[in-house]
């Protein structure tokens, strides 16, 4: 979007930070990491009838004493505006992810993805804020055309939840050339960890592998993807907030390697039941032409601009991964007998 140029990193401790999604998979982990690095933290989370705050429910005490609780609904730019007033800098990370869920509920994806990032950048405009982080997803760049993909790779909606944040994507970008807005996009690949939703690759094998299944179902084996442990990805988007090189960029962090969906099952079979066999269920598949077949990113611009760099290896995200799902309170959680869309 922007000619990079070289100044002062930001300084995020006593910063007053928004995360939206912060009771989600990425978020809960970013509400960790900017607790850790001094920020005051307001934690939008989906408001429900539960009064349910995500995996934020599951903090320590003394951590979650430290946050301040905001509920609302990313759609409702009232309540948007309300949460995002006295802050410095926003982490927008709500919305709807699931591939399946928005092949029947596109409507669904067009208000939350959408109206929801319309709904921040407004806001931020009209309040002045310091700086926006909107976070977009590998699934705009569709398969492959060129490897290692670079932020200049074509974009393409291979599903309504693609062609979403590709949405979103363009309502941010809009925002910094009409009005000088300061967003980045952080376009994370696929990252993976404790607390992932039961709808990801990883938690699907690993919870029908805890539940003592050795016939584990999957999708399509063929698609590579490039694997990003959550710790590394919470670490990407505190290394972009801090650079003020990166406002007006989209940049992405990845781990510029791929591995198939086959290979990967392979692997965490042999860390829990070599016995397992996998079988191939026809209703985890996607339509032909929505599969994306390969995810291989470049992360050479957030490399070349900041100090972050991957500090685990797959075999390391994925022991803690393992480890994290073994404990039993954890695992309940899982629903590992069907299919979750």
């Amino acid at each position: 979007m922007s000619t990079i140029t070289f100044g002062d990193k930001m300084v995020l401790k006593g910063k007053r930070v928004l995360i939206t999604g912060a009771d989600g998979f990425i978020g809960s982990h970013l509400v960790e990491r900017l607790l850790a690095e001094g920020c005051k933290v307001r934690a939008f989370v989906y408001y429900n009838s539960f009064n349910s705050w995500g995996w934020i429910d599951n903090f320590p005490l003394d951590k979650k004493k430290q946050l301040e609780i905001f509920a609302g609904d990313i759609r409702d730019p009232n309540g948007v505006r309300t949460a995002m007033k006295d802050i410095d800098v926003v982490f927008h990370l709500a919305a709807l992810i699931a591939i399946p869920y928005s092949y029947h509920s596109p409507d669904s994806y067009i208000d939350t993805n959408i109206k929801g990032t319309l709904n921040i950048v407004q806001a931020a405009r009209d309040l002045g804020t310091e700086r926006v982080l909107v976070t977009s997803t590998s699934e705009v760049y569709g398969t492959a055309q060129y490897v290692p993909i670079d932020e200049k790779h074509p974009r393409q909606p291979q599903s309504p939840y693609s062609a979403s944040k590709i949405g979103a994507d363009c309502i941010a970008e809009s925002f910094y050339r009409s009005f000088n807005l300061p967003i980045t996009i952080v376009r994370p690949f696929n990252t993976f960890g404790p607390r992932q939703s039961a709808r990801a690759v990883i938690p699907t094998i690993i919870t029908q592998l805890l539940n003592g299944k050795e016939q584990i179902q999957l999708g399509d084996l063929r698609p590579t993807r490039d694997l990003l442990f959550v710790k590394d990805t919470a670490a990407g988007f505190l290394a972009i907030a801090k650079s003020p090189d990166l406002i007006g960029h989209d940049v992405n962090i990845a781990t510029q390697s791929e591995i198939s969906v086959q290979e990967l099952a392979q692997n965490i079979i042999n860390q829990i039941n070599p016995k397992a066999v996998i079988v191939t269920d026809d209703v985890r598949m996607r339509p032909e032409k929505s599969e994306v077949f390969r995810l291989y990113g470049s992360n050479e611009k957030l490399k070349q601009i900041t100090s972050w760099r991957p500090a685990y290896t797959l075999q390391q995200g994925l022991a803690e991964t393992i480890d994290w799902f073994r404990k039993k309170e954890n695992l309940v959680q899982y629903k590992a007998d069907i299919y979750n869309v």
